[in-house]
């Protein structure tokens, strides 16, 4: 199976961003085989990313009329893949702004969605300085797992990558990938990015499927670590891209998943209770 990861600098004007992951889109479908299935990862806000928090929101309407969701859509079915589509602002039934990844199939279909459960409110040492998702977004209630032609798939956004309790529920619902859609800062990039995707690949036995924003965004406002990565179940770095826009790609080969789960059987061994959700509504799969 192709994984194919885009690495990119998005900015506050959607259009832009939109003719960029197209020009993206095109560059990889000259390149790839045809006959197979291409699984896409987009980073999170790959749409709209601004200045702050505020500035994704100001975006947020119904899915059902989401020009956002629908210009995504059209993505996956005019070029045939499978597209875990980053995220994007929605406005929930009882007016809650959530940050959405949603993942197509290859006609533009949905197949699953997954509202970020952890907001990154934190204090760091960038240009920003405070960080708080929580002023404008609110978490989500359930975890996703979704059949799909390249395996089970697991959905989890950015900061909750430090959240084992997580992963461990994605594997025990049947995930083989997880695929992280990710906007990390420089700082906490540099310092932790790198250790937390090889730990939840290894933790979970799954391969981490990490899609990072990179650069400086909106004239130096935010800046952002990149090194999108794909990180096999023994924490081995697949392919990787510290810095730049532009494709990550490998191959997963479960075989070999299933080998590391048999040798090595942790989630047997495991002596804690498995991981419940608070509040937690469903389990979307």
């Amino acid at each position: 199976m192709q994984i194919n990861l885009l690495q990119c600098c998005s900015s506050a004007d959607v259009q832009e961003n939109l003719y960029k992951i197209e020009s993206q889109l095109q560059i990889m479908s000259k390149k790839v085989d045809k006959n197979e299935k291409q699984l896409v990862v987009l980073p999170e806000f790959c749409l709209v990313f601004g200045r702050d928090e505020v500035s994704q929101s100001t975006y947020a309407v119904p899915s059902d009329t989401s020009p956002l969701k629908k210009s995504l859509s059209e993505l996956a079915r005019k070029y045939k893949i499978y597209l875990v589509a980053g995220t994007i602002p929605i406005l929930t039934k009882e007016n809650r702004v959530v940050n959405r990844c949603y993942f197509f199939n290859d006609s533009g279909q949905v197949l699953g969605q997954y509202d970020k459960l952890h907001l990154f409110d934190a204090n760091i040492k960038d240009g920003i300085h405070s960080y708080r998702e929580s002023d404008t977004f609110c978490g989500g209630d359930h975890i996703t797992v979704i059949d799909t032609p390249f395996g089970r798939i697991g959905l989890a956004v950015c900061y909750d990558v430090r959240f084992g309790d997580l992963f461990r529920a994605m594997r025990l619902a049947g995930a083989e990938l997880i695929a992280l859609p990710s906007a990390f800062t420089k700082p906490t990039g540099e310092a932790h990015w790198q250790t937390l995707i090889q730990a939840r690949a290894i933790d979970s036995q799954c391969f981490l499927l990490a899609s990072a924003q990179w650069g400086s965004h909106n004239q130096g406002a935010r800046h952002t670590w990149g090194q999108s990565m794909i990180v096999d179940p023994w924490g081995k770095i697949l392919a990787q891209k510290a810095s730049g826009e532009g494709w990550v790609q490998s191959r997963c080969d479960l075989s070999y998943l299933n080998d590391i789960r048999m040798s090595l059987p942790v989630e047997e061994h495991n002596q804690f209770s498995p991981p419940k959700l608070r509040n937690v509504k469903s389990i979307k799969i």
